[in-house]
Formats: C-alpha cells, structure tokens, sequence
C-alpha cells in the first residue's frame, strides 16, 4: 500500500529548514511541480517561487497540491495584494525584496512566516521595531555581500538574514558561515537551459550538492 507524503510542517524559522532556498522562476505551469520534486530529492525540501511571472500563482497551487512534502513560499512580493493572492495559493511562507510599513502589515496579516527584505542597517533597524527579527538581505553581492554582512553581526544581532542576489555555489559557504545568515538564496540551482529541457536529474544533482553546504 501507498502512503501519501505528509506534508511540511511550518518550521519556527524559515532560514533553518535548508542550507540553500532555491529561488525559483517558473515560465511554464508544467514545469513546476517536476522542479519541486527535483529539489525534495536532492535533499532540500524548501522553494522560493518568485512573483515574476503571469503563472507563478498557478505554479505555487500545483506544487501546493502535488508536493505536499516540500515547504513552498513565494517570493518578490512587493505589493499588499500580492501577498494575500500568494497565500491563498497555497504558498506557507513570503519573501519581499524589500520592506514597507504597508507591506509589512499585508504579510503580517497573512499569517505566515515571512522574509521582508532589507539592504542597510536603517532598514532592518525598521524592520526589528516591528517585532521581525528574520529578514532577506536583498541585492547581496550588490550590497556589500559577506563582508558587510559580518560587519552588522555585533551592532545588529538580533537580525538573522537570508542573503539572496549574485550568490553562487562557490561564494556560499561564505555567508553560510556568518553567526546571522540562517540559509542563502540560490538561483543556481534551476537554470534556465535545465528546465527547458526537462533534466531534472540535473537539477536534483546541484540541488544535492547546495545541500551539503555549511
């Protein structure tokens, strides 16, 4: 007999469910729910569907409903209303490229764990007075990267980050290793040519390999 996967559990914190959150762009509804079942099998059972294109609340709902055992969220939520389409498809966690008063309260209201995106001292000083105290570190290496990341542990420990924006398998140990990065955002780990042509076997491979990072 067949069991049906249980599903993921909301974690307490996003940023310890993997060690890479695959951040996702999905073109086709189609590839989805493969993609997802290629990174579970690698080891990393957690994805970051971005907002970025007309089918990406679709892709969230297959995957919501086809791949009970991997934790979906949705990410670029950069308006209020985005943030309640995204939960009711089914996402269980968001990630914002940055932070509003406004946007803030719509995730909040929402319910779900959430990443609001933060790039200088002033914003996740902002984003701490809320009662927030995880955030997305958004552009990453455009911002100052690993260096400036080390640099705010000790002024600003209460925040604990999610760096996203130019990492890469090479670059990420070096966050990983900072006392306030939980996981990094890799966009590595789904190319373009790889869902294209449908390797999932591919993808399941980085996908192992990121999941060994520390």
């Amino acid at each position: 007999m067949s069991s049906t996967p249980e599903s993921q559990p909301v974690p307490t914190s996003v940023l310890d469910v993997v060690p890479v959150m695959p951040v996702v762009v999905v073109q086709r509804v189609e590839d989805a729910v493969p993609i997802a079942r290629a990174l579970v099998a690698g080891g990393l059972p957690a994805i970051e569907l971005t907002l970025r294109t007309p089918v990406a609340l679709d892709a969230i709902a297959a995957i919501a409903a086809e791949v009970p055992e991997i934790l979906v969220g949705a990410g670029t939520i950069v308006t209020p209303g985005q943030a309640k389409e995204a939960a009711d498809a089914g996402a269980r966690f968001l990630v914002s490229p940055g932070a509003t008063p406004t946007l803030l309260a719509a995730m909040a209201g929402t319910g779900l764990p959430f990443l609001p995106g933060t790039s200088t001292v002033s914003e996740a000083l902002a984003v701490l007075e809320t009662g927030v105290t995880e955030m997305k570190f958004f552009p990453a290496e455009a911002s100052g990267g690993a260096a400036y990341l080390a640099s705010i542990a000790s002024p600003v420990p209460a925040a604990r980050f999610c760096p996203t924006g130019g990492i890469t398998a090479a670059t990420a140990p070096s966050y990983l290793a900072l006392p306030n990065v939980g996981c990094v955002g890799g966009s590595w780990l789904t190319p373009a040519a790889l869902v294209d042509r449908g390797d999932w076997a591919a993808i399941e491979a980085l996908a192992r390999e990121a999941a060994a990072l520390r």
